[in-house]
């Protein structure tokens, strides 16, 4: 009888690391990522020309540009440190990088249609990652155990506005963006990756491109709007590809509510800091002409705050990655309970 504590105690430790040990192996059960969009998940796929390899971006981190639209890591890494694998090689760079994790075909500043930046929108992004498994470079085991993160943060609306589209006729333009973008997930689930995570867009209105009018001290409700359009078509389709391939295959982030949890939170921790302005960006062209990273003659055209680690935007469209890390950790429980498996990463 004297040895009856000590029974049920060594019960009750094997229980935990026999459950703890098959967290862990569920956890891992993804291996690869595949990652499709624009700069919110590119990490480095766009040439030399982008500001994403300018001075200062990745001030933070790895303490120099590095292709990252942001002051260092991007949602995506997020993603793949989640999974517990490395941060997938961007296509540019898989002739000298591995393949071991995937690959992130995204590339900044694109979206689902045609946009001002001349690469690979979505289309043509799936049919690169098409071709690789026609090369055989990835086989149906190794799309057994991937997921494809997929971003439309806006830069198709952005290109709308930017050719002249008027604001009556920009819900007709949401609606055709979020019926295709559906087929494009639909596409690259057929192409045999089980699991297609889509990030809803963001309040596009809250991003210092469009607050800077207000003195960076409000959103546009037209902007923030446009954003809940997206999301609510997107939910639709969703939910329809859902009900024709599996419950769980497909799964939608809630990033407008992220952004605003996220931001909301940063208000309240910096306090009376320079930078408790949520909405004011940490790197910013000096004149309205100027943007991030812009030289000219040798001359810096841009200023950056003195601490990017306090402040949530970097640029004119893009967190920082302290930004990223608080939308992260927003999302994260709910991830894990889309995903019905136990959080793991480094980050």
């Amino acid at each position: 009888m004297d040895n009856q504590p000590h029974f049920i105690y060594l019960f009750l430790l094997l229980s935990v690391i026999i459950t703890a040990a098959g967290a862990y192996a569920h956890a891992n059960s993804f291996t690869k990522l595949f990652v499709f969009g624009d700069s919110y998940v590119d990490t480095g796929n766009r040439n030399f020309t982008a500001s994403s390899w300018n001075e200062p971006y990745g001030i933070t981190y790895p303490g120099r540009p590095a292709g990252h639209f942001s002051d260092g890591h991007v949602f995506s890494e997020y993603i793949a440190s989640w999974m517990g694998i490395k941060s997938p090689t961007p296509y540019r760079l898989r002739e000298i990088g591995s393949i071991e994790y995937g690959m992130n075909f995204a590339y900044g500043g694109t979206g689902i249609f045609e946009t001002l930046v001349a690469a690979p929108n979505m289309t043509i992004q799936i049919g690169l990652f098409e071709q690789l498994l026609e090369e055989k470079l990835y086989t149906e085991d190794d799309l057994k155990s991937s997921i494809a993160l997929v971003s439309v943060s806006g830069n198709d609306y952005n290109a709308y506005i930017a050719r002249g589209g008027s604001l009556p006729g920009l819900p007709a333009f949401i609606v055709s963006v979020v019926k295709q973008l559906g087929l494009d997930l639909e596409r690259i689930h057929d192409l045999g990756v089980p699991k297609v995570v889509v990030m809803g867009i963001q309040p596009l209105g809250c991003l210092p491109q469009f607050t800077k009018e207000y003195s960076y001290e409000k959103c546009n409700e037209t902007g923030n709007l446009a954003s809940l359009f997206h999301n609510l078509l997107l939910t639709t389709v969703v939910e329809e590809l859902k009900l024709e391939n599996g419950e769980s295959e497909f799964v939608m982030l809630d990033m407008y509510d992220a952004f605003m949890s996220a931001m909301k939170k940063h208000e309240n921790e910096t306090g009376t800091s320079e930078l408790k302005n949520t909405l004011r960006p940490c790197c910013a062209g000096i004149t309205s002409e100027d943007g991030c990273g812009d030289v000219e003659n040798g001359e810096k055209k841009y200023n950056v705050c003195i601490d990017p680690k306090m402040a949530f935007f970097w640029d004119s469209f893009h967190p920082t990655q302290a930004g990223w890390h608080a939308i992260y950790s927003v999302l994260k429980s709910s991830i894990a309970n889309l995903f019905q498996r136990e959080l793991w990463g480094s980050f």
